[in-house]
């Protein structure tokens, strides 16, 4: 099987899982579970941002928080203006779109280094922090929206359906547009990635002087992943607004941006599946860590990021395709039931006949 093959099989295998639990999980888990499992599918949809600009863009991009941010503020603050949710989502997902856009057009455009990108995009997170952190005074509003300084923004009203202002989702309505969107856009990056624009973005990454030998403006195909990338960013912070009802200003701190990275980096750099494995497994430790007072969830997840860049670099599912891989290919060249071939020593002997002279002699002896 090549690697072409191997890559949509796995794909379907994972949507077919996916699949299965957006039917399923609803069916044997309460709602406060329920709850629980859609900030895992949130949080996902926020690793898969980053997964696609850096594993397949070649953007390692430290401000991923800062798109976050920006859908979770502009959809507070445009839906307690408007009444209505339908507007509010998508510019939840435009504005954060429109800011990495040109923040990338100055970044890619202006020729800067790899060194530069990660400097200016958790400066500009750092910057937004602190912005919405100083806004805690009566005076800071949005039409009738309070921003609310360090406190956040409080009461955010849930998403209706379309045009009916009334009929709000509830936790499980919530579940399904959450991990809908998770698939959708899994599927849509794996599409992407392999179709033409998909193959540059990541030839570009690769060698970005012979891209643009071959005619490709390398550039603007960068500037498309990363705003690709800023809008997902916004769509995840749009839906953490709603899991929680609440946003402040701590989803532009250092510590969400560097736990974007850890989950890349644990679930496989260079997948989509990878950061979602990532992403689960590091925010049930953290939780796990939360409920006791003798470690320090930040000690042990600087401790997990080490270990993993040292002893397994390629996380946990490129590692995993490769030893069942490996085990496969072992299956097929020795198969269980296979049948032993006879071994020389067992094998019958031919007559060996004696030399001439040797016959000679027997017949002259007495």
């Amino acid at each position: 099987m090549n690697r072409f093959a191997k890559s949509w099989a796995s794909a379907a295998i994972s949507l077919a899982v996916g699949v299965a639990l957006l039917f399923g999980l609803p069916g044997v888990m309460d709602d406060y579970t329920l709850i629980e499992v859609t900030i895992y599918a949130v949080m996902s949809i926020l690793g898969v941002s980053l997964a696609f600009i850096w594993g397949f863009g070649g953007i390692l991009c430290f401000g991923q928080a800062a798109f976050f941010g920006l859908g979770s503020y502009t959809y507070a603050i445009a839906m307690m203006n408007m009444g209505d949710s339908t507007v509010p989502f998508l510019l939840a997902i435009v504005v954060p779109a429109l800011f990495a856009a040109l923040l990338g057009y100055v970044i890619f455009y202006g020729r800067l280094s790899d060194v530069y990108m990660g400097v200016i995009t958790l400066t500009v997170t750092l910057i937004l922090f602190n912005l919405i952190n100083s806004t805690a005074g009566p005076e800071w509003r949005i039409g009738s929206a309070p921003l609310g300084g360090f406190n956040g923004i409080p009461a955010i009203p849930t998403l209706n359906w379309p045009g009916q202002q009334d009929e709000v989702l509830t936790p499980k309505d919530l579940f399904y547009v959450t991990f809908s969107c998770l698939l959708l856009v899994y599927l849509g990056l794996r599409v992407l990635i392999s179709s033409k624009i998909g193959r540059v973005i990541v030839a570009a990454k690769e060698n970005e002087q012979r891209v643009l030998l071959l005619g490709y403006d390398a550039r603007a195909y960068k500037l498309f992943s990363f705003t690709l990338g800023g809008a997902i960013a916004g769509l995840a912070g749009c839906l953490f607004a709603n899991w929680g009802a609440f946003t402040s200003p701590t989803i532009f701190g250092l510590g969400q941006s560097a736990q974007i990275i850890i989950w890349v980096i644990v679930g496989g750099l260079g997948t989509l599946v990878g950061p979602i494995v990532g992403c689960i497994a590091i925010q049930w430790l953290t939780s796990q860590i939360g409920t006791q007072q003798t470690f320090n969830s930040n000690l042990v997840l600087g401790g997990i990021l080490v270990v993993f860049v040292l002893l397994v670099p390629r996380g946990i599912v490129p590692t995993l395709g490769d030893l069942i891989d490996m085990a496969w290919r072992r299956m097929r060249k020795t198969p269980a039931h296979a049948p032993k071939a006879a071994s020389p020593a067992a094998a019958p002997k031919a007559p060996v006949e004696a030399p001439p002279h040797a016959l000679a002699a027997t017949e002259t002896a007495p």
